[in-house]
């Protein structure tokens, strides 16, 4: 195989699931390789590549919308090339193609072939490639990783469920696993490089299998590598969410005391519909072990509104159920019809409108849960990792607590990667507020000093 030139430079954009950003490092790492250099300028850039989501329709209008101003980049630089990567590649290959929107289309399972598709390309053939694949995992490629702090580690690939609504499995094909070996190794080198949270990653990711290792087990062995390295997970699907993880979780100190577990609707009808697999009791009695087992813990949860045949009753059981499960998170979005899927065949009798209203009615209802439950916090002190400068001001820092909720304070000393306890003071629904714990006893020492003279 020949080598690239090392003047050739590659901008890669990412859309979507977190799946989709631990995908892009392993294209940077796979390019890497073979001589190019990344930019985060696309104007300095040879390639521009949008890595991209297929899961809603909103999600592929704005990539088809991202081309367009690509295409004014090509038209400044003839010899740009042009990029689609991910599950919208191997979805819409023929469309883009047909519509001369770009020059390679590359699915989620070939990202080998893409120093020769892109070889190609520069030599003015136009390059397509995304069958899937019922065993790649890119488990002995190191994926390139800038961030110094948090890395996803993807544990496995694809998805065995076929939710009625989900396009995954069409898109990035069965469920395969890596081997827990290799996944500890990377987790190692991790550490050794300085990265102080793990999130491991799959579409589903407890139903990760190696051999006789289950994902319980895997949890365990990579919390083993640093006590020191936070681990998280996601996502779950609560078919397959184990007593054993739940223990797992409940007694590793540095796995957070987080569980990310989508319901998707409070209705057993819609469920069935959905092809869930489990009941609206089924789910409710596995968060009251979870919150048994794990006192503390953050719940989050996605809903899906306006599913085909959802009637106004349905949706009142999944507000009544948010209402019942008090989540700290909750995603709501709005039902997108998706080709090929079986909810596509049904009838998508729900009009936007309400789809809509009923968004708004979840997404108010649990910003009230949310609020209520930050406000309680305040007093309180929270372990935060320090991620960096607050996007809003750069004399404040901002940073997640075990439990993942957002915490921003006061700049003084630290530096990302490090841990701040922090005193909250104030708090809205999405964020806490508040100064490092030895700050505040100070202030709070000199206005009993102050009172008392």
């Amino acid at each position: 195989m020949s080598t690239l030139s090392p003047t050739r430079r590659v901008y890669i954009e990412t859309y979507g699931c977190q799946m989709n950003v631990a995908d892009s490092e392993v294209v940077g790492g796979i390019l890497s390789t073979h001589g190019y250099a990344l930019t985060g300028d696309i104007a300095d850039a040879d390639i521009v590549l949008v890595n991209t989501c297929a899961i809603r329709e909103n999600a592929e209008q704005r990539i088809y919308g991202r081309l367009g101003l690509f295409s004014t980049y090509k038209r400044r630089n003839p010899g740009m090339l042009v990029g689609v990567l991910g599950c919208m590649a191997e979805r819409l290959r023929s469309n883009l193609l047909e519509d001369e929107l770009v020059d390679l289309v590359v699915g989620p399972d070939e990202y080998r072939k893409l120093p020769d598709l892109v070889e190609r390309a520069f030599a003015g053939e136009r390059g397509v490639a995304v069958r899937l694949s019922r065993v790649e995992n890119y488990d002995d490629l190191t994926p390139l990783r800038t961030d110094g702090v948090c890395a996803w580690v993807s544990v496995m690939r694809g998805c065995d469920k076929f939710c009625s609504f989900c396009v995954v499995p069409f898109t990035r094909g069965r469920e395969r696993s890596r081997s827990l070996e290799s996944i500890v190794g990377e987790v190692r080198d991790l550490a050794v490089k300085g990265f102080r949270e793990i999130t491991l990653l799959g579409q589903n990711v407890n139903s990760f299998r190696d051999g006789s290792h289950d994902f319980a087990e895997l949890m365990r062995k990579v919390a083993s590598v640093d006590r020191s390295m936070r681990i998280r997970f996601t996502t779950s699907h609560p078919q397959d969410m184990s007593q054993r993880l739940i223990e797992a979780i409940a007694e590793e100190v540095n796995i957070c005391k987080y569980v990310h577990l989508p319901v998707q609707s409070g209705s057993d009808r819609i469920l069935g519909l959905m092809n869930r697999t489990y009941t609206v009791d089924h789910y409710r009695r596995l968060l009251h072990r979870i919150r048994k087992a794990i006192p503390g813990v953050a719940l989050s949860t996605d809903v899906i509104s306006g599913f085909p045949s959802e009637s106004g009753a349905d949706h009142r059981m999944t507000v009544d159920l948010i209402r019942e499960l008090r989540f700290d998170f909750a995603y709501t979005f709005k039902y997108s019809p998706r080709e090929g899927t079986k909810a596509w065949e049904m009838e998508d009798s729900v009009p936007e409108e309400e789809k809509g209203r009923r968004v708004w009615e979840i997404t108010e209802l649990q910003h009230a849960i949310a609020l209520e439950q930050n406000r309680e916090l305040i007093g309180t002190t929270v372990r935060v990792l320090v991620e960096g400068p607050s996007r809003k001001s750069p004399h404040e820092y901002t940073g997640r607590s075990d439990t993942n909720k957002t915490v921003v304070f006061p700049h003084t000393d630290e530096q990302p990667g490090e841990l701040a306890d922090v005193r909250i003071d104030r708090a809205n629904s999405a964020t806490l507020f508040g100064v490092r714990a030895g700050d505040a006893i100070g202030a709070a020492s000199q206005s009993l000093r102050e009172t008392a003279a």
